[in-house]
């Protein structure tokens, strides 16, 4: 017998009982022998008496394919020499007895995941039997129930019984989605196109809204395509809108004080203050210029209207922004009384007639209506009222208050956020899309306005001055077939208008819409017309619209034509496809078209990326989404808001404002979610960051960039001599030479000591006056800074000098300016990248080698990484035998390396407090990258950031005048410093 077949049949007959024993006389000599089941390979037992034996020497007299050959296999009498002569009758009893006992256990036992389902057998085991008892065999049905009640009540004690799910079609219903969307509307607000966008885009919850990101099909270039040729379409309804009524000589005075002269255009600008422009500016808070910034708003004044003195103000901010924005409001307008809204009136359901109920001969001769089921006898007969979908802010109470109004003045704020829907077409065929989408509102016949409507356009049109606007309104709206391009339309142009239903002209198929050829090909009296508009603007009585008036919107929300009821009229018509006539009085919408401002900084790609905003009334954003949709626009997420705002060059809220409030918040988060995302990923796939020399490469220290700059220029240090890497320091916080160049506080000093008050923050530079001299002494070039180019302003500049430069760094001496960054050669920038002052020796490389792309860093050495494990050894330490008591740390000595007292250590990563963060590399920092990509618009990589006024005052006049403003630029995981041209561009 083969030794496998040896090993199993040894398996099989390990668990036979120890008890089983028998008598074996003759065998090979031996005499009587008793053996226990138990036993050695070599012990040859009987048939019946226990387990065979395993062995070659067994095949003369042993066991011999199913039977016991005692003597010659080939002979018939071998097999009746080797049975026994007796047999003890006791002995064997006993053995029969414990192997019938080992068998009804081994029946009779059911395992602990299969339950009584053991006591099947396998061909008979079932899924469906372990929740449905009633497939057992009835002998088994009793203790399975038993088992399943034992464990309900076990699942019971954990946790609570759940309902029921419904069934997907319940599920799918109107009534019930309408209950489980506005369920999840109570934490994020939804957007009227979210469900439009949760199927396409990849959705963020930010901000307390739930918002598309971008979008899940590949379109990243086509998105730019878009934005360049065509069209592209965004919704940010979720921006905030603060609303100001009251006087204007109130209101002026009370929006200075959040407002300078120097930023830009104030509230107070002509052109704004009329209404015929949207206006952005820069708020502070009160009284706080240069300091204290707030944020970027957008807002729009209606135009002076001849009955009333009062003036109306919308103002638009980022959502991040109104919690500041808004106290601010109200401390300056005095509005510290909050209105309580109304308490909402429910409408209790109509009772049913009393008329005796039908008996079962006129139920059944009645045709039951199409669509709905016949209740059954018992159920109850109200009807249950229909469940509305949420407009406006969901997660808002009904008892929070939205207006505030003043004691002392007659100012009210009012916080309109989520009552007006805003969508933004980026292209320069967005008014081709625009007057392709949208009719001007049909009039209303002579009859229906002799009697009183309901509907607020009758209404309107019973005026003739109204339909006078309403008819200069829609002449300069066909203008606009006849423009070649969006940015020949003066910035910030306001067009009021009142339009049709965009769902009644809906076309068949998705569309591509460009400029109307007969409308250019046109005559004198429209060309002339045509340059009118493009030079002088939109008249100022044309801005006005139905918009502004709150009870219009909120008729026109009310009285929407559902899609049912509109899909029912549509299929009436005689000729499909045609459009309904006469169009239904609640079809008209009012809505403000504003210009859109594209790029305007630079001299190259002039208004790039100029389009149209467009306001309506809540409730109507689906009704006007999918008409545009099928004009062919694209559709961006906020990653293509961000990438707009790249390509133009400006920068983007709340991203690029590190001296707001909502910016500082930003950067937190933002930190948060990239350490977090580093600490995913296992260790030996990390970036060493310590040993690339980048202190934080996940924010950008800008208060100790502003404080170490102002004290290398008061202390006279020298940026153009190189530092060399640093070197292992048994300090835990080791510095380079030039580091140690900077006076640092001593031990026990406090900031005001040193010279530098905790108190002092950085700021932004926005003085437009000194940001043009700083432009002209950068000597701006293209993209790719291949040739300069001079404006008219240029030449007019104080030429730079020591003397010119000195005021500019006592005034501002701890402020940041934002710059454009082009790299000369390959390369791709990323976040927070270091930007850094190149010395004389770089410089004359490049002069030498124009192929030359820039130095290289030393590798630092990571001095943390053998503290990481000795502090690893120290918790086992600590954990395996504890200490009585510490004794006290000897001055100068290393920190302790027990758990809870030095700071937490991440491999890769330099702990809180950093190092001098200007001279920790070789190259002195001057700023960093806040966005950074390959820009498709200028075919190179480019950058956009901050950097120190300081420094950048202290690095321009020791650079060659044909070189000047030439700085390194180097990744946060890469040692490789590349040259980059700075641009600042006003």
């Amino acid at each position: 017998m083969s030794g496998a077949k040896q090993r199993m049949r040894s398996k099989k007959m390990r668990n036979q009982p120890s008890n089983v024993t028998f008598s074996a006389a003759g065998w090979q000599g031996r005499g009587e022998a008793s053996f226990s089941g138990r036993r050695s390979e070599h012990t040859p037992p009987m048939r019946g008496h226990g387990p065979r034996p395993s062995g070659s020497h067994y095949q003369s007299g042993g066991w011999v394919r199913g039977h016991y050959g005692g003597g010659d296999a080939k002979g018939g009498q071998g097999y009746a020499e080797g049975l026994p002569k007796y047999i003890t009758a006791s002995t064997f009893a006993k053995a029969r007895a414990a192997e019938v006992c080992a068998m009804v256990k081994a029946v009779s036992k059911t395992t602990g995941s299969s339950h009584v389902f053991g006591a099947l057998p396998k061909h008979m085991r079932r899924r469906a039997m372990s929740h449905d008892t009633k497939r057992l065999p009835a002998r088994l049905r009793e203790g399975a129930q038993k088992m399943l009640e034992k464990s309900q009540r076990a699942s019971q004690k954990e946790k609570k019984e759940q309902s029921k799910t419904k069934s997907r079609k319940a599920r799918r219903r109107h009534g019930n989605l309408l209950l489980e969307f506005n369920r999840r509307q109570r934490k994020n607000v939804w957007l009227e196109t979210h469900i439009w966008h949760a199927k396409r885009f990849h959705m963020v919850k930010r901000w307390g809204y739930c918002l598309g990101h971008r979008p899940t099909y590949k379109c990243y270039r086509a998105c730019y395509r878009a934005m360049s040729n065509y069209c592209l379409l965004q919704d940010l309804s979720y921006y905030c809108c603060v609303e100001l009524q009251g006087p204007e000589e109130q209101l002026l005075p009370a929006l200075s004080r959040l407002t300078s002269k120097e930023t830009g255009p104030t509230f107070a600008t002509a052109l704004c203050l009329s209404g015929r422009r949207q206006g952005s500016a820069v708020l502070y808070r009160a009284d706080r210029y240069p300091t204290q910034p707030l944020g970027p708003v957008l807002f729009l004044w209606r135009p002076r209207s001849e009955h009333s003195t009062h003036r109306q103000l919308w103002i638009w901010a980022h959502p991040t922004m109104k919690q500041d924005l808004l106290p601010e409001l109200q401390a300056v307008c005095q509005c510290t009384v909050a209105v309580v809204p109304p308490a909402p009136v429910a409408h209790p359901a109509a009772e049913p007639d009393p008329a005796p109920a039908p008996g079962p001969t006129e139920t059944a001769g009645k045709e039951q209506p199409e669509g709905r089921k016949r209740k059954r006898a018992g159920e109850e007969s109200e009807v249950a009222v229909p469940v509305k979908k949420i407009l406006g802010d969901g997660t808002r109470s009904p008892t929070t208050p939205v207006s505030w109004k003043s004691n002392s003045t007659e100012i009210v704020i009012r916080d309109l956020t989520m009552e007006i829907v805003r969508y933004r077409l980026i292209g320069p065929l967005s008014h081709s899309v625009l007057t392709d989408t949208l009719a001007p509102a049909s009039e209303c016949e002579a009859a229906s306005k002799t009697e009183t409507s309901c509907f607020w356009w009758p209404e309107h049109c019973k005026e003739e001055g109204n339909m006078s606007l309403h008819r200069e309104q829609a002449n300069v709206f066909q203008l606009l077939k006849g423009v070649f391009s969006t940015a020949e339309i003066p910035a910030g142009s306001v067009l009021g208008l009142t339009v049709d239903d965009p769902r009644l002209t809906l076309p068949a198929k998705r569309t591509k819409v460009g400029p109307d050829i007969q409308q250019l090909q046109g005559g004198d009296e429209d060309a002339d017309r045509r340059r009118a508009l493009t030079l002088q603007g939109i008249p100022e009585h044309c801005c006005q619209s139905s918009l502004w008036d709150e009870s219009v919107r909120d008729n026109v929300t009310t009285n929407k034509i559902p899609e049912q009821e509109l899909n029912r009229m549509k299929n009436e018509l005689l000729v499909p496809g045609s459009r309904l006539h006469p169009t239904p009085p609640q079809g008209r919408v009012p809505m403000l078209l504003v210009q859109q401002a594209g790029k305007q900084v630079g001299s190259e790609m002039a208004s790039w990326g100029a389009g149209w905003d467009l306001l309506l009334p809540k409730g109507w954003g689906m009704a006007f989404w999918v008409p545009l949709v099928y004009r062919g626009v694209r559709i961006g997420g906020l990653q293509e808001a961000l990438k707009h705002s790249q390509n133009k060059g400006a920068s983007h809220f709340p991203h690029d404002f590190p001296d707001c409030p909502a910016g500082a918040r930003f950067q937190q988060e933002q930190e948060t979610e990239l350490c977090a995302a580093y600490k995913r990923r296992p260790p030996a796939k990390r970036t060493n960051y310590i040993k690339h020399g980048c202190l934080a490469p996940f924010r950008c220290p800008w208060q100790q960039l502003a404080e170490e700059w102002e004290m290398i220029v008061r202390e006279g240090g020298d940026v153009d001599r190189p530092v060399p890497a640093p070197h292992p320091h048994p300090d835990p916080q080791p510095r380079s030479r030039e580091e140690a160049s900077i006076p640092q506080p001593e031990e026990g000093t406090s900031h005001s000591d040193s010279g530098v008050s905790p108190q002092s923050g950085f700021t932004v530079l926005r003085n437009r006056k000194v940001l043009r001299r700083l432009s002209a002494w950068c000597t701006p070039t293209t993209s790719r800074g291949q040739r300069s180019w001079r404006s008219a302003q240029s030449t007019q500049v104080e030429q730079l000098s020591p003397a010119s430069t000195a005021p500019l760094c006592a005034v501002y001496s701890r402020s940041l300016v934002w710059a454009r960054l082009s790299l000369l050669r390959k390369g791709r920038p990323t976040l927070h990248a270091t930007v850094c002052v190149p010395t004389l020796d770089d410089i004359e490389l490049l002069r030498r080698d124009p192929a030359f792309c820039g130095p290289q860093e030393p590798r630092h050495m990571d001095h943390f990484k053998s503290r990481l494990k000795k502090r690893k050894k120290g918790q086992k330490a600590a954990t395996s035998s504890a200490k009585p008591e510490s004794l006290p740390a000897e001055p100068g000595s290393a920190p302790s390396l027990t758990p809870g007292s030095a700071p937490s250590l991440t491999l890769g990563l330099w702990p809180d407090p950093l190092p001098s963060v200007t001279s920790h590399c070789s190259r002195v920092t001057l700023g960093w990258v806040t966005q950074g990509d390959f820009t498709l618009s200028a075919g190179c990589g480019e950058a956009l950031g901050f950097v120190s006024l300081t420094g950048l005052l202290h690095m321009l006049p020791e650079q060659p005048p044909d070189l000047r403003g030439l700085v390194l630029l180097r990744n946060p995981s890469s040692l490789q410093y590349r040259f980059a041209k700075i641009n600042i561009e006003v």
